[in-house]
């Protein structure tokens, strides 16, 4: 099996993909996929190398994905919004083979390659010149995926959901193809040939990439690609090509809940929430709007991502996430170790066949999550109501979700730290109404040296980190809290 085949199960002639004023179907789509997978094998890339893939949610990102899959190689999803130094750490991390990008984010790898912090080919559609020595666009070709095993690796992805800093999370071939079997499980996600769904998560996160392509893939339903442009944008395309099915982050559903027409959503009949805490207020106002049950789900890279939804049972009561998905386990362990009592929050623990592998290279950092028993330790604590719901009572510590994405603070005190005039920094997320939550800096100045401003620190941050990590506001502090141990008590961080 290989999960580069599910594109092959299709139609040819059905649409696959449209983006802008573009369409694919299938069989092209398939054809350009065999093209990528016929340039990197013409490499020496071959079954377990890393590829990153470095393009926004665009039809290239699809093809390449898959191409890279059929050759049996492991798709590294790139934020190509992400600085020249964050890009160069991650590549190093998976001691990237070759990239696959569009000519903007392929010339910035070439870079990195001419400095020795890149891989050594790059290819980009286009002229080769674009991306710089040995890179090349692939042509059309057939996509023969190689076999693999359910448990070889398919995709390497960033994430700090339980292990401190970034490190790149194993998911397997059977990982990602069991999660969406789990999903399509519940009837009430079904989705179908004749659907079209909304891509305007980014596909480098887990929720776009094996939520909504993953579910595309899998079902033969036609996606829509918004390659750039926020809620309103979105909105648009959803009425201009009669989207059916929509996933999205909080953000987007609550700017739609203040500004959209009624009529412009009579297409869509399943919408559903993720990647951060959905407000009840916000769900409570889209479907006052529009008339349509807004679901909302947990889950976790590490866990390929999906564990709970509200669309499980129909029970959920408000302010939950729902009940478990179908083919999965779910505990909830109090501090002691045993189960948790009703009413009682625990953590919450998660064992099955959509439970990642490790984290690559780092088995210190995946015996902390992943117990010998298959358990993962998610970090993230509930309680369970009387209907069987969870109820998230605290995220992973110490984390923050910016529109989806993950900010561990440790990641963005050491850059803050690095800085001449700075000491010590603390990081603590707040809340915010367009992205969840933002990033709130609290620095000590450096001894002799004058408060830095914060623009100063802000675009420190932005050489070094992408820009969702970056504080958006900057507290100049005499001391940080402590407890008795020395560590920072975040949770006293606030405005001064």
């Amino acid at each position: 099996m290989n999960l580069a085949e599910l594109a092959q199960r299709h139609p040819s002639g059905a649409m696959a993909l449209r983006c802008g004023s573009r369409s694919w179907t299938w069989g092209e789509l398939c054809s350009e996929a065999g093209g990528w997978q016929r340039g990197l094998a013409s490499r020496g890339v071959g079954p377990g190398d890393r590829v990153a893939i470095v393009a926004g949610s665009q039809a290239l990102f699809v093809a390449a994905y898959l191409g890279v899959l059929a050759t049996g190689a492991v798709a590294v999803p790139l934020n190509p919004a992400s600085p020249p130094a964050e890009l160069s750490r991650e590549l190093a991390a998976v001691g990237a083979k070759a990239a696959v990008g569009d000519p903007g984010g392929a010339a910035a790898l070439a870079d990195l390659g001419k400095a020795g912090a890149g891989p050594g080919h790059v290819l980009v559609p286009g002229s080769p010149a674009e991306a710089g020595p040995g890179s090349s666009a692939p042509g059309p070709g057939a996509l023969e995926p190689v076999p693999r095993e359910r448990d070889d690796l398919a995709v390497l992805l960033f994430t700090s959901g339980t292990a401190g800093s970034p490190k790149p999370a194993m998911l397997t071939h059977g990982n990602l193809l069991a999660n969406q079997d789990q999903v399509l499980g519940v009837p009430a996600h079904a989705i179908h040939p004749d659907d079209r769904c909304l891509a305007a998560l980014p596909l480098f996160h887990i929720y776009g990439l094996n939520v909504v392509l993953g579910l595309a893939l899998a079902t033969g339903a036609g996606l829509v690609l918004l390659a750039r442009g926020g809620p309103s944008e979105a909105l648009a395309a959803v009425e201009e090509h009669q989207v059916s099915v929509v996933a999205g982050a909080p953000p987007m559903f609550a700017a739609w809940a203040g500004t959209g027409e009624a009529a412009v959503l009579r297409s869509v009949r399943l919408a559903v929430s993720g990647g951060a805490a959905l407000p009840r207020e916000v769900a409570e106002r889209f479907t006052d709007r529009f008339g349509i049950p807004l679901g909302q789900g947990y889950g976790l890279t590490e866990a390929s991502p999906v564990v709970a939804s509200t669309l499980v049972d129909g029970r959920a009561g408000p302010g939950s996430v729902g009940a478990p998905l179908p083919g999965l386990e779910l505990r909830l362990v109090d501090e002691g170790g045993g189960e948790a009592l009703p009413g009682d929050p625990g953590e919450i623990w998660v064992r099955g066949p959509n439970v990642f592998a490790g984290y690559w290279g780092a088995p210190g950092a995946t015996a902390r999550v992943l117990g010998p028993d298959g358990w993962l330790h998610t970090g993230d604590v509930a309680v369970v109501d009387g209907a069987g719901s969870l109820h998230l009572v605290n995220r992973a510590k110490d984390l923050i979700v910016v529109s989806g994405f993950n900010v561990f603070p440790g990641e963005v005190e050491a850059v803050l730290a690095a800085h001449p005039a700075v000491a010590e920094a603390a990081v603590a997320g707040f809340p915010d109404r367009r992205s969840g939550e933002a990033v709130r800096a609290y620095v000590v100045p450096a001894p002799g040296a004058d408060p830095p401003g914060e623009k100063e620190l802000i675009d420190h941050c932005a050489r070094y980190l992408a820009r969702y990590k970056c504080p958006v506001e900057v507290v100049v502090a005499d001391a940080l809290p402590r407890i008795a141990t020395g560590e920072v008590l975040r949770r006293a961080l606030g405005r001064p």
